[in-house]
């Protein structure tokens, strides 16, 4: 993987990490009921889920992939088509508010924690993130577990960003954030970026053929 490669994975996958998901959403309703820090460390629990979902991608899509070439075109162009599908689905997303009132009970960082893995856990779109998106920034012809290894660190330090970012969101601006016409703009701002890395990779096949 070229320096260039991973420069244009980073805001391609920044804006996935973005993307307002039923995590980033969990945490804006954490950091809105609990504060910044309980919703902000609660989210090493995606981060593990998401770890051990990519140690399971790398691992066996290096395997596929060097045993086909024809499969690792077919994962690129999923790939590509999953970021037009999830772009279409943030646009046709209806946005619905979301409550924001603060509350002081049941607040264990270990229960919300658990929350925030299993709500990971359970995303079909993150396995597709690691087995569809990370390989259109693979080289093939280069040891594959180390590109991986680079992508995935990429994508998780950048996923606490988010975290970040969004917990800081249901402080500050969780009123602003959950009215829905804004919501709606953010979800339609996020999906035309991610439409539009997806078409780029089609016409990049086809230029390609």
């Amino acid at each position: 993987m070229s320096v260039t490669a991973w420069l244009f994975f980073l805001p391609a996958c920044f804006a996935i990490n973005m993307a307002p998901g039923p995590n980033n959403l969990l945490s804006i309703n954490v950091a809105a009921r609990h504060g910044f820090m309980t919703a902000f460390v609660a989210g090493t629990g995606r981060l593990v889920a998401f770890s051990l979902m990519l140690v399971l991608a790398a691992t066996g899509l290096a395997v596929v992939l060097h045993a086909s070439e024809l499969f690792f075109l077919a994962i690129k162009l999923a790939g590509a088509a999953y970021l037009i599908w999830l772009a279409i689905q943030l646009w046709r997303s209806d946005a619905a508010p979301m409550h924001t009132q603060r509350d002081a009970g049941d607040a264990s960082l270990l229960r919300i924690a658990r929350q925030e893995c299993l709500v990971a856990a359970g995303n079909p779109k993150a396995i597709l993130v690691f087995t569809a998106f990370l390989p259109q920034f693979v080289n093939i012809a280069k040891p594959m577990l180390p590109q991986f290894a680079v992508l995935g660190t990429s994508f998780l330090v950048l996923e606490w960003v988010a975290i970040a970012l969004y917990s800081g969101a249901g402080v500050y601006l969780g009123k602003w954030l959950t009215r829905t016409s804004v919501r709606r703009w953010f979800n339609r701002c996020c999906g035309m970026f991610l439409g539009a890395i997806g078409v780029s990779f089609l016409l990049l096949r086809r230029a390609q053929s």
